[in-house]
């Protein structure tokens, strides 16, 4: 099977549910891992933090990546304000916190752009010799916070599900729990494709092709 590489985007850290896990009182089995010296693992984290989007996004993932052995890992990192692109399983704790929420997501910030870049470089040297390989961005194509740095890295491999384009994130989050639930995978375009809403149209969830 081709390797096929995810990159999620990240959850809002400064949302009321980001407060809500970080809380001292909470209780939930999420907030509880995050007061551990082990901390919470970022996709259980980011699931609670952003609901329907991201976990449409891991689900799917989870679904149809395909590890390459020169990786290692499931095939799926996401992206991270100031730490670049890690593992699913990697774990978020007070402190790592405090750093994914002073780095801004901005692709002219080195503190953001030049660990990203840094790891887009590895994983792309490493799938270099595999035709094949496709790298898959599930976050926001329209503006340039991910694809001006990942863009020139990846090249032709970087797609995007075609369905997204004109999509707000609660529509995406619902169609790839769909998508992950009856294993249809959603078609895939480059980044030349047009990625923008287009006039007259609605931002209602799609069928599954």
């Amino acid at each position: 099977m081709p390797t096929k590489i995810f990159l999620l985007s990240p959850a809002n850290l400064g949302g009321t549910r980001a407060r809500q896990l970080m809380s001292p009182r909470a209780s939930f089995a999420a907030a509880v891992q995050y007061r551990s010296p082990e901390g919470v693992p970022i996709a259980d984290a980011f699931a609670f933090m952003s609901a329907l989007y991201f976990r449409g996004k891991i689900a799917y993932a989870r679904r149809f990546a395909a590890a390459s052995t020169r990786i290692g890992g499931d095939g799926i990192f996401v992206i991270t304000p100031g730490f670049g692109l890690v593992p699913s399983d990697w774990r978020i704790t007070n402190e790592r916190m405090r750093k994914l929420r002073a780095t801004d997501i901005d692709a002219a910030k080195r503190s953001y752009a030049k660990p990203l870049r840094d790891h887009a470089k590895s994983i792309a040297e490493a799938i270099d010799g595999e035709a094949d390989a496709q790298v898959v961005l599930l976050g926001s194509i329209a503006s340039g916070k991910y694809v001006d740095v990942l863009l020139p890295i990846f090249r032709e491999k970087l797609l995007f599900p075609a369905p997204f384009a004109g999509l707000g994130d609660m529509a995406r989050g619902g169609l790839m729990l769909r998508a992950a639930r009856e294993s249809r995978e959603l078609p895939y375009a480059t980044l030349d494709a047009p990625r923008h809403r287009a006039p007259g149209t609605s931002g209602k969830m799609p069928a599954l092709p």
